[in-house]
């Protein structure tokens, strides 16, 4: 038993938020059909390098245990597939530019008398409503314009993105979870309901404590390169061979650093003493700790770290991660089986239920791979018929 394997997921969804949402109701059980247009399928397909045989790296990190199908819903008889597909689902997943659903006659106030127990998901840049509803979203936008990019970044640089496209991968994540509500509520009401989340939402919701602080304030953050606002030291160091990250989170930590340094009457001069006074005089302190952490090699600075409870660890690369030991022991890499490739590695499910586990079952599908089997056995549809469809360019 999987804890959604009771489920049926129709997924409209392409490129990072929308198949990141599915891929994560597909690791808990659900049965996601990925819906994509023949001959070209999900734009990230062709994102790449890297390619494994053929299939692209970025395509592969978030289409894990879905069934792939093609269908052109440009064409009617397309979109009457699609209408007898949504009539069995449980959920449906879209992130097409406003307007296109309800365009093609499958808006959610069309699709609700079609099948009302129905949750609808739309996923988009800035929500289906307010002035700048029409625009497209794109997470290197989002973190532009949501804040994300004016708080990151070396202090006397420019605002820079974070590493990966976080607005869309944490907007794929509220989205799962406002359907998971959205399917709790359906069991006391018996009706769907549609679920609207944009990317410019999800960007400012996480804003979290930095934007608690400037509507607390009124004053607009600063850029702290890889130091803490609030919180001093926490931040970057260097020691005599590598970086490491260091979190001094209270003041009981901080005297047990200046003990471990070597200099613990640091920890009672009134300008060090306290967290606040660390703030306020980090210009002074930090130069002082760098160098005394220049004096020895990470290991031994991490050592001792880790022995008296003070966060620490080395900066370390993606390779050095997915070989880790710790992060292969909790499953977080996995290998499956690949229609082309033979065996494929991804990455692993992050929560572990005690009875109902998630797990990674099956490689991203090929484009159009379970065409025929989805038609065949939810539509019973034959293999003349289906075939006909590949002539008329519906599949």
């Amino acid at each position: 038993m999987l804890p959604l394997d009771d489920l049926l997921v129709i997924d409209l969804s392409r490129v990072l938020a929308g198949p990141y949402c599915t891929m994560m109701l597909a690791d808990l059980g659900a049965r996601v059909i990925k819906v994509e247009l023949p001959g070209s399928g999900d734009d990230t397909r062709a994102w790449g390098p890297p390619f494994l045989e053929g299939e692209s790296a970025y395509y592969l990190s978030v289409n894990r245990n879905k069934l792939g199908i093609t269908l052109n819903l440009k064409s009617e008889r397309g979109r009457e597939l699609l209408r007898e597909l949504l009539e069995q689902a449980d959920i449906l997943v879209e992130n097409f530019k406003l307007g296109t659903m309800e365009s093609w006659g499958l808006g959610y106030e069309t699709i609700r008398t079609l099948n009302p127990r129905l949750i609808y998901c739309n996923i988009s840049g800035y929500g289906t409503d307010g002035p700048e509803a029409g625009k497209p979203g794109y997470d290197f936008i989002t973190q532009a314009e949501a804040g994300l990019m004016s708080i990151t970044g070396p202090v006397d640089g420019p605002p820079m993105k974070v590493g990966v496209a976080i607005s869309d991968i944490t907007a794929g994540m509220f989205a799962a979870s406002g359907i998971l509500a959205a399917l709790h509520a359906r069991q006391r009401t018996g009706a769907g309901q549609r679920v609207d989340v944009s990317l410019l939402e999800a960007q400012v919701a996480w804003l979290a404590n930095v934007g608690q602080g400037y509507l607390v304030s009124d004053q607009p953050p600063k850029r702290y390169g890889n130091a803490h606002a609030v919180i001093v030291p926490y931040e970057v160091f260097h020691a005599r061979d590598y970086y490491f990250a260091l979190g001094v989170g209270n003041d009981t930590q901080f005297r047990k650093l200046c003990q471990i340094i070597e200099r613990p009457p640091l920890a009672d001069e009134p300008r060090f003493a306290t967290n606040p006074a660390r703030v306020q005089n980090r210009g002074e302190l930090v130069p002082l700790l760098q160098a005394e952490f220049e004096k020895r090699e990470a290991s031994h600075w991490l050592n001792e770290l880790t022995q008296a409870g003070i966060p620490a660890g080395r900066i370390k690369g993606i390779d050095q991660v997915l070989t880790d030991p710790q992060v292969l022991h909790r499953q977080m890499v996995v290998e499956v089986a690949h229609p082309k490739a033979g065996k494929v590695k991804l990455l692993g499910v992050p929560y572990k239920f005690s009875e109902t586990p998630a797990s990674v079952r099956t490689a991203p599908p090929l484009l159009g791979q379970h065409t025929e089997e989805v038609l065949s056995s939810m539509l019973g549809m034959t293999a003349g018929e289906i075939a006909d469809l590949h002539g008329a360019g519906v599949v």
